[in-house]
């Protein structure tokens, strides 16, 4: 059986034997819910209907995650149920990473303690992931402090990429140019999330001002042919996460999702979770989903798969 004759037969069985690449997947929120609740007792729900703003996302994640895992051992259990998560649904390109504050909140800012978490759970829980392992900046944060928990990660080839996500609004993405300079300097891939919440042109400004090599989201641009024109002759990724943008109401339904849009004009794209604890949206579902409701065909679907396999 094929990857296309998987979608046809809208089997998420055999969907989940194909390889694919999660890309765009925030570990915390990232995991399994029937591993933490083998390991805790513990159940999360995920959301069931669409919400109506970011503050009713907060107040879920306020119910169901909170303080809870605030722990190093609490961190270890969510990111070995991001690789159980990953393992289940066939993941095998998986790129994740803690963000810079977790470093010294969970690993008492032992670098190599936060690399062994990761590569240990890899190793132990799903050895044929290949882990791309990525440093995680908010928005929110002072440049300052950013630069100053930075100093622990530079120079550690271990990790691949490197992302800012957060409130797009929360200060000019102009302020993150040393940082992105630095980090391009250490080889890494170069992302950010912009393009959900902001313009089309907010894309633009965020490729040129940090030399972005891919985006987490980047849906705006469907709204503006420039800036399609623009990242695809750019080879700027966007890395989707469907049933995320449309249970935030970034999109109106998923069959007219801009992904097939951004697609069928030439722009590089991969499909991811997000976060599978929230909008129940492993990689798996994502692909059924676009494919049930007519937004891509089951060969654009597999030509996608293939495409998020490959390196940058």
């Amino acid at each position: 059986m094929t990857f296309v004759e998987a979608l046809k037969s809208e089997s998420l069985e055999n969907i989940r034997r194909f390889p694919k690449s999660d890309l765009h997947n925030h570990f915390v929120l990232g995991g399994s819910q029937e591993y933490i609740f083998g390991k805790t007792g513990y159940k999360i729900e995920p959301v069931t209907q669409a919400l109506k703003s970011m503050s009713e996302m907060d107040a879920w994640s306020g119910k169901y995650i909170g303080s809870r895992f605030d722990s190093p051992e609490g961190r270890r259990l969510l990111i070995e149920a991001t690789f159980a998560q990953a393992k289940y649904d066939g993941v095998t390109v998986l790129e994740i990473g803690e963000d810079v504050w977790g470093l010294g909140e969970f690993f008492h800012n032992d670098i190599e303690k936060l690399i062994y978490a990761f590569q240990e759970a890899n190793n132990r829980i799903a050895p044929e992931i290949e882990l791309r392992l990525q440093i995680g900046l908010s928005r929110h944060c002072p440049i300052d402090y950013l630069e100053e928990c930075l100093k622990h990660f530079w120079g550690h080839k271990e990790f691949y990429s490197i992302d800012l996500y957060g409130d797009e609004l929360a200060q000019p993405i102009e302020n993150f140019i040393p940082i992105y300079e630095k980090a391009a300097e250490n080889g890494l891939v170069l992302k950010a999330h912009v393009g959900e919440w902001g313009t089309a042109q907010d894309i633009v400004t965020a490729v040129n001002a940090l030399h972005l090599d891919e985006l987490q989201h980047g849906i705006a641009a469907a709204k503006d042919e420039s800036v399609i024109e623009f990242l695809a002759g750019n080879n700027i990724r966007l890395n989707i996460t469907p049933t995320s943008n449309v249970m935030l109401r970034r999109v109106t339904d998923m069959s007219h999702h801009p992904i097939a849009q951004l697609y069928r004009k030439g722009v590089d794209v991969t499909i991811n979770s997000d976060d599978v604890l929230i909008f129940n949206s492993d990689v798996s579902k994502e692909y059924l989903r676009l494919y049930q409701t007519g937004c891509l065909t089951a060969e654009e679907l597999d030509n996608i798969r293939l495409n998020g396999l490959k390196r940058k």
